[in-house]
């Protein structure tokens, strides 16, 4: 008696000390941990910076310099002739220069350096959708083996009780010795598969752990809130159109475009110049002192520079329709795998409803098979056919369960779902 409640005392302990994680402790740790997100926050702050940059050219620019030469050579006029002198000389120079207009170039580079900004905000909400499906399904995956190993324990427990009553029936003369050690070699492979989903599962832990920066053992409990999400899927074309209004990578595609658009526009304002005013001190100290100062306008247009303008005009006409290429691109295989997961989805909730009639009935004639084995009035092999029909349905059922899972979270990232 003693034993036995120090047993329930140890596997009470055992369960409370179990750690116990939830699929949003994953998603939240992730987002805070992973280097893909901190990344990804990174490029706004580089991509910010450019824009300050690009500002700066709207503001006066200010340059002050110096010069001081300790030997310096003048010629000096005496006699009608040339004398020169040695001394040291030394100047400064204030220079202040204000764009004017410059035909939009200055306006267009900042607006496409806005839209850098506005992608790496997009591709910071990816990575973490990313991020959040990946750690969806790494979940589920880890689940979808804790299940299997249950299923795997119960079909090994079954074998293990076949081969003790199969040699009691070859010492009874009822069966042959054929007969166990053909079980026992189906005893071997049970084992042998619940080794490989034990360490399925802990691969999918280690994942796991390296999402969340948090150690996951084969001792760590998952919650699971919802067996089966049961959404509601609208037809392919309603999801497809509703995909390609929040997709974060079509959006991301399209300000690619609007950049390129704007940058295509500021190349070719390099063509008429640029207006600016200027302004200018100077102050000198040689063998005389003196200063200078200057204020007014200068039209600056470039007539001939090797082509360059031009072929950065060309360059930059050919990059706004590759991207726009690439948008069409990106929207026909967004379109092609939203219809195939539909498909899929269909399929799966077809294949969820026969695995659970062929669980029940299979479940059914295993029962009969054992007590008429037991009887000596079937053999192994109707044994173990019946056995591995109720394994299939029961594995079954659970995988399609996990992909029609794996579907939904796809679904959400293609929407651009964080949570």
């Amino acid at each position: 008696m003693i034993k036995i409640l120090f047993v329930y005392f140890y596997i009470f302990v055992f369960v409370l000390s179990a750690k116990v994680v939830s699929v949003d402790e994953c998603i939240d740790k992730t987002l805070k941990n992973h280097p893909d997100v901190k990344k990804a926050a990174l490029g706004i702050f580089e991509k910010k910076s450019s824009v300050d940059i690009a500002k700066a050219d709207y503001l006066p620019q200010i340059n002050v310099s110096a010069q001081y030469n300790p030997i310096d050579t003048f010629a000096v006029p005496k006699d009608n002739q040339f004398e020169t002198i040695e001394d040291d000389s030394w100047r400064v120079d204030a220079v202040l220069n204000q764009k004017i207009y410059d035909f939009g170039k200055t306006t267009s580079t900042i607006k496409a350096y806005e839209k850098d900004e506005n992608i790496a905000n997009l591709s910071l909400n990816d990575a973490k959708a990313l991020l959040v499906y990946n750690v969806k399904n790494q979940y589920n995956l880890a689940l979808l083996k804790t299940k299997e190993i249950e299923v795997r324990k119960k079909d090994l427990k079954t074998k293990e009780e076949l081969y003790k009553q199969a040699k009691a029936l070859v010492l009874q003369g009822l069966k042959t010795e054929a007969d166990a050690t053909s079980i026992l070699s189906e005893l071997y492979i049970a084992q042998d598969n619940l080794a490989i989903a034990k360490a399925d599962l802990n691969k999918a832990l280690t994942t796991l752990s390296l999402y969340t920066g948090e150690r996951l053992d084969a001792d760590t409990q998952l919650k699971e809130s919802v067996e089966v999400k049961n959404q509601n899927i609208m037809s392919s074309d309603m999801l497809f159109k509703d995909i390609l209004s929040k997709n974060l990578l079509l959006k991301s595609s399209q300000e690619e475009i609007k950049k390129d658009a704007l940058i295509y526009k500021a190349t070719k304002a390099q063509n008429l110049g640029s207006i600016d005013a200027i302004a200018s001190y100077n102050y000198q100290n040689s063998l005389n002192e003196y200063d200078e100062s200057l204020v007014g306008v200068s039209i600056t247009v470039p007539i001939y520079n090797g082509g360059r303008i031009s072929a950065q005009t060309q360059q930059a006409r050919i990059a706004k329709e590759i991207a726009k290429e690439s948008y069409n691109s990106q929207k026909l295989l967004l379109q092609e795998e939203v219809e195939n997961l539909v498909i899929d989805l269909q399929r799966y909730r077809y294949t969820i409803k026969a695995k659970e009639a062929l669980i029940e009935s299979s479940n059914a004639t295993k029962e009969i098979v054992e007590a008429r084995y037991k009887e000596g009035l079937a053999t192994y092999i109707e044994v173990l056919d019946a056995s591995s029909t109720y394994l299939f349905a029961k594995l079954g059922l659970l995988e399609a369960k996990f992909s029609i899972n794996n579907i939904i979270n796809r679904l959400d990232y293609l929407q651009g779902q964080i949570q």
